[in-house]
């Protein structure tokens, strides 16, 4: 496994090389709102000049055109009881268009602009992601080998096991969530690959469908930011919004890929609406921003007030997380609620003396109007339109 992590060519080779939760809300998009229009852009947390690598994107952005789901890849899909056969045959039709992709400069920032129909455009946020990541880290850590991020994740395993006792690490269930920021999808596979010979008892599965398929793994996701927020445009009073998405969500999937995510405009408006009905309907919520000591305390009030067992429900943690953190917070935890965790960064691009880049694509507006997110942690808050950001607090109550 000495071979460099860099991949040759081009960086994405499968329509499935992309996290579960895109083509889950892929489907709730073609089944739900088929005519939705939707925006997204580009950032980045970095002070890093990605200038150099503009063509290089554009030129792995359109040899995304060529990928198609293949035979196998179908019939994979086919197993999942609530995949349904005109979605998969959609996606058997599917192509990426890159005329919905504008790549360039403002000023020294790169700039990206996704648009186009919900559905036909949605697969980009991950690929693109993943694409810049890869040619940025090929390009300035060239000398970086598979065997040192698995080395590395060697070393962080040896350090949780001498910290922590084996029933310490009983039901510490660790999921990989790296596929957008990772060194590359060789190192990301070397990494997973690790994970379930030397942590089987804990690794439940990856985010990334097409590693998943390939090692008989479970895809993990259900819902992102986006499905919350495009709801502030498909038709409900924006109060309802929340709700709206959740029984569309409800309604699509049936009891099945019961995880809410909590944080699209703060925990303590998620929860107000979040009631009784809600409360029994998902198995459990998802911690993105924020302390999450104190979202789980609140996670766990909220069911309790409720009248419901907080040990029936699950809270999955996949903001920044590491070893040491995860452990932190399920040992804090323990008996008193369900937890699991999606790990990413740490785990895909994770070699000494290598920064990853912290980069996102959210949605900007959906149907021709602002859409925006309000993190738990205020550096996290997206949208273009400062309006309709405050108008957005103002209805929802959020005071920060």
């Amino acid at each position: 496994m000495t071979d460099t992590y860099r991949t040759q060519g081009p960086i994405i080779n499968s329509l499935l090389d992309t996290d579960w939760y895109k083509l889950t809300m892929m489907q709730g998009v073609h089944h739900k709102y088929p005519n939705a229009s939707v925006t997204w852009e580009f950032r980045s947390r970095n002070a890093e000049d990605l200038a150099p690598y503009v063509d290089e994107i554009r030129a792995q952005i359109d040899y995304l055109a060529t990928l198609r789901l293949t035979r196998e890849e179908s019939a994979y899909l086919s197993s999942f009881p609530y995949l349904s056969p005109d979605f998969i045959r959609f996606l058997e039709l599917f192509r990426f268009s890159p005329e919905y992709v504008v790549v360039g400069m403002d000023g020294s920032d790169l700039c990206i602009v996704i648009d186009g129909p919900w559905s036909h455009s949605i697969l980009y946020e991950i690929v693109i992601l993943a694409i810049i990541s890869e040619i940025r880290n090929r390009v300035l850590f060239p000398e970086v080998t598979i065997d040192q991020a698995v080395t590395q994740l060697h070393a962080k395993l040896d350090t949780l096991r001498r910290n922590y006792s084996p029933e310490q690490l009983e039901g510490f269930n660790l999921a990989d969530f790296g596929t957008r920021r990772r060194l590359s999808q060789p190192v990301q596979e070397a990494i997973i690959d690790v994970l379930g010979q030397q942590f089987p008892g804990n690794f439940v599965g990856t985010s990334n469908v097409d590693i998943a398929r390939r090692h008989g793994l479970s895809p993990m996701g259900t819902m992102a930011h986006e499905w919350v927020m495009a709801h502030q445009q498909l038709g409900s009073r924006l109060i309802d919004s929340q709700r709206a998405a959740l029984e569309a969500w409800v309604q699509e999937y049936r009891g099945y890929l019961g995880v809410a995510l909590t944080d699209t405009i703060t925990l303590d408006a998620f929860l107000n609406d979040f009631d009784l009905y809600f409360a029994k309907l998902f198995d459990g919520l998802r911690h993105d921003s924020g302390d999450p000591m104190v979202f789980a305390d609140k996670c766990i009030r909220h069911y309790e007030g409720l009248g419901i067992d907080p040990m029936t429900k699950t809270l999955i943690f996949s903001d920044a997380l590491t070893f040491d953190r995860s452990m932190e917070i399920k040992t804090a935890l323990q008996g008193r609620i369900r937890t699991s965790f999606g790990i990413g960064t740490s785990l895909t691009c994770d070699v000494p003396g290598l920064k990853p880049l912290n980069i996102v694509i959210k949605m900007v507006s959906c149907n021709g109007q602002p859409v925006a997110k309000i993190s738990d942690e205020p550096g996290k808050t997206t949208s273009r339109n400062a309006d309709y950001v405050s108008y957005l607090k103002s209805v929802f109550g959020v005071t920060h």
